[in-house]
């Protein structure tokens, strides 16, 4: 019954493990581009991995029985025996990568050592050599997997939209590329150069990335002890993001993911940042290589470190010392207006100090008389106040009887429909109690529902040209989700271009015209990142919400009585009144009855039944 699996279906099983997507197939190659010690690493792909990724590096190459062992399960050069495993210093040592690609893609190799003449061309396809034969090429190794997942249809249909792809590659080669400054790498999509980073420090690498401008909002972080050193950046504060993306940690100069250390680094800026804001780090952390366990994960993305608490403890101590040091330095503003105009004195210039004039025959008692005399056309606070309600009220004895009589005030508060609570809830009375409404998510809804409202067919769109355009800078794999959605958003009544990675708001839609288009950015990127390839995905409704988001009152001041019935008239008149555009209760029923009615009731019966 037990039978040995032949090798192409086992290739293939582990191939679910080690190549997942585009990304993997990437990661693995420029991973192997770096083992080999080359210095230069160029990556093509088209149509987001799916026709072709090509990485070409200027690396050792491999001879003719090397470039064919390569392919097969478990052969490597990076390790011999099991001790080996101690002192794992380099990117790939397992072995399966290129024998699961090879297993779910074409795979033609070029590849040719330094010191051989000819080099050798091997063509795979689904673990099947094709053919070896001489060929001329430069020095390194040239991959190209084509087709990928083309031997199985199931895996290659479920493979997200492209936009999503994209931005899975690129982050690959941010991570493979921010730890090697030292190399130069370029990166090329559907024949456009999206990258060509060239050689330098790990600042410079990461300007390179992700736009000039973030050296300014970096801190440095260094401490070296005992368990580990810690090195590399963490952005400042007040530059913390409303979407992920920039936060990367590495171990021994490899990437890998941890949440529990994370947290070290969002504790550190606890008090700092809101709870829904993410700072930027680029961390290193280098620690021995017998004291860490790289061989937990197949993608080699999760690491165990021998003493992980303490780690955490040092990793949050340096980050908040950082944090602190930046947030104690001075700041110089030279603001000239309004300030008193200083002579400057002349050289030898005899300094006065100045004199104090004291009248010491001055008696406060002398002039004034003993006891109190209250100023002309003043009048204590009762009087104040008994003028003004007899004024309001019209006569004394009116208020008098003011258990029997309405007065002026009473009215008032008899047509006063709504109550405003703490600037943020709504109160008005219903039959079955007293009903709440937040403010905020009920901004939210009208908002959410105004905006998907002009997606409809035939709607007209008006426009609101920008007397100044806005630019906004972002990561390149943002750039890309943008530009995913610029026509949906051109339909709405943006005018939108692109130069380099920025995107410039030239008219924003009627009515937004005062909005903040980096916030409009910030919401369209955080609602669409997590979920972009959702079978429940709606274009339409992720933009209306993000406006939505971006738009709606935070912290409003006080409403006047037109105002929230004005409010409280546009929540009803939506579609779904009762829940906001993210699913969340916009108002509340208070049944006054069951609120204080029936537990003074039981207080009652109690203390019959007792007595």
């Amino acid at each position: 019954m037990i039978k040995l699996l032949p090798d192409n279906v086992a290739n293939q099983i582990a191939a679910g493990e080690v190549v997942q997507r585009p990304a993997s197939v990437v990661k693995e190659l420029m991973e192997n581009a770096i083992d080999a010690g080359a210095s230069q690493v160029n990556l093509v792909i088209k149509d987001a991995g799916r026709t072709l990724i090509q990485v070409t590096d200027n690396g050792s190459g491999m001879s003719d029985t090397d470039a064919r062992m390569a392919f097969e399960r478990h052969a490597t050069s990076k390790i011999v025996e099991i001790k080996d495993l101690e002192s794992i210093m380099t990117f790939g040592f397992r072995g399966e990568a290129l024998a699961s690609i090879a297993a779910v893609s074409e795979v033609e190799l070029k590849t040719r050592r330094k010191d051989a003449d000819l080099g050798i061309r091997l063509l795979i396809s689904a673990s099947r050599v094709v053919s070896s034969e001489p060929v001329q090429c430069p020095a390194g190794s040239s991959f190209s997997v084509k087709n990928l997942f083309y031997n199985i249809p199931a895996r290659r249909k479920f493979l997200k939209p492209d936009p999503s792809e994209l931005k899975q590659i690129i982050n690959e080669f941010h991570r493979v590329a921010i730890c090697n400054p030292d190399i130069e790498f370029t990166f090329h999509n559907n024949g456009t150069q999206l990258y060509s980073l060239a050689t330098g420090n790990l600042k410079q690498r990461l300007a390179g990335m992700f736009g000039k401008n973030i050296a300014s909002t970096l801190i440095d972080v260094n401490v070296e002890t005992s368990i580990v050193k810690v090195s590399g950046f963490a952005g400042k504060a007040d530059k913390a993001k409303r979407t992920s993306g920039e936060q990367f940690f590495f171990a021994n100069n490899r990437f890998f993911r941890s949440p529990y250390l994370q947290k070290a680094v969002y504790k550190a800026y606890e008090q700092l940042i809101p709870a829904n804001m993410h700072p930027s780090f680029f961390i290193f952390l280098n620690v021995d290589s017998a004291s860490i366990d790289i061989n937990i994960h197949p993608q080699k993305t999760e690491v165990k470190f021998e003493d992980e608490q303490a780690i955490w403890q040092i990793l949050n101590a340096v980050v908040r010392e950082s944090l602190s040091k930046y947030a104690v330095a001075p700041s110089i503003i030279f603001d000239m207006e309004g300030a008193p105009d200083i002579p400057v004195l002349e050289r030898n210039t005899r300094i006065v100090a100045p004199e104090i004039t004291v009248d010491r025959e001055y008696n406060p008692f002398k002039t004034a008389g003993t006891q109190y005399s209250k100023p002309d056309n003043k009048m204590d606070g009762w009087e104040q106040f008994y003028n003004d309600f007899n004024r309001q009220s019209g006569t004394f004895e009116a208020s008098i009887a003011g258990f029997e009589q309405k007065t002026a005030f009473e009215d008032d508060v008899q047509k006063k429909r709504f109550l405003q609570i703490k600037d943020r809830y709504i109160a008005t009375p219903v039959k079955s109690g007293l009903m709440l409404v937040d403010i905020c998510k009920a901004h939210q809804r009208i908002l959410f529902e105004e905006f998907l409202a002009l997606f409809q067919a035939n709607s007209t769109v008006v426009s609101q040209k920008q007397l100044f355009p806005e630019t906004v800078e972002l990561s390149l794999s943002d750039y890309m989700l943008v530009q995913s959605v610029q026509g949906d958003l051109e339909k709405m009544g943006f005018d939108i271009r692109s130069i380099d990675s920025s995107i410039v708001f030239y008219a924003l839609p009627a009515g937004l015209e005062k909005a903040s288009a980096k916030n409009i950015v910030d919401e369209i990127l955080r609602n669409i990142k997590e979920d972009y390839s959702s079978p429940t995905w709606d274009t339409r409704e992720k933009l209306a919400l993000s406006l939505a988001k971006s738009e709606s009152v935070k912290k409003c001041g006080s409403l006047s009585d037109t105002e929230m019935e004005h409010l409280v008239n546009r929540l009803f008149a939506c579609r779904m009144p009762d829940i906001d555009a993210e699913g969340k209760p916009t108002i509340s029923i208070v049944e006054i009855e069951k609120l204080f009615i029936t537990p003074v009731m039981k207080i009652l019966n109690n203390n019959i039944i007792n007595n």
